[in-house]
């Protein structure tokens, strides 16, 4: 099976409006910055987008908000985003905010095929509202969902033709689970190798679980805020 495309563009072509979307990233480290840029430009809309993050004003899922692609956010860091909080106060832009555990482990679930789980977050709260509860070694649990994707979409150190990829220290962070959760899963790549390149030992994600793989190029790799001490 080919996986290899040539671009952001060919990769996303045929995600369509109203479809739901994984995208990798913690804050703005690690996302797939190029598949985000094609996806503004390819005009899809109504879309769900499940994420740990909003993105910035102007940058990662920032553009998609800008240009009102998205119809649904599904979140647990938005605190960087003024045009996001701007829609979710005004009732234009559907909001679920998650736990940050409970949405990574929603994810693992679904990359593991197991359907449901019980959690302690969020009970007497709002996110219990319609949930299951039930109660274990005298402390009350919610049932939560596994989450699932039409796309999984992530960013990648290196990745061989096969599939096979490496993440780099924090980039691991969602997009290793988000890569087995989708019905189609897309990776872009800063080093796009040989098969053979990669030790076993070194993949994160095996290439059993992605679709279509691609180098990427132009990278910015911002982060939201830098902070340094000042000298006394």
């Amino acid at each position: 099976m080919k996986k290899v495309v040539s671009n952001a563009v060919e990769a996303v072509k045929d995600i369509q409006s109203g479809q739901t979307l994984m995208l990798g990233g913690f804050g703005l480290n690690g996302i797939p910055e190029n598949c985000i840029a094609a996806l503004r430009d390819l005009g899809v809309n109504n879309l769900t987008c499940i994420s740990n993050n909003a993105g910035v004003d102007d940058f990662g899922l920032g553009l998609l908000l800008q240009t009102r692609q998205v119809k649904k956010m599904i979140s647990s860091y938005v605190g960087e985003n003024a045009e996001f909080e701007r829609q979710m106060l005004s009732g234009e832009l559907e909001v679920d905010l998650v736990p940050q555990g409970t949405l990574a482990t929603r994810i693992q679930m679904a990359a593991m095929g197991i359907p449901a789980f019980f959690t302690p977050a969020g009970y007497g709260t709002e996110i219990a509202a319609g949930k299951e509860v039930r109660e274990f070694n005298g402390k009350m649990h919610l049932m939560e969902m596994a989450m699932h994707a039409d796309f999984a979409i992530v960013k990648a150190w290196k990745g061989d033709r096969y599939g096979n990829l490496v993440f780099r220290q924090a980039t691991r962070n969602f997009s290793t689970s988000m890569a087995k959760a989708g019905n189609i899963t897309i990776a872009e790549v800063e080093h796009l190798v040989e098969p053979g390149e990669i030790s076993p030992d070194e993949v994160d994600v095996s290439g059993v679980y992605v679709h279509r793989i691609f180098q990427g190029v132009n990278y910015e790799k911002r982060i939201e805020r830098r902070t340094v001490q000042l000298k006394s």
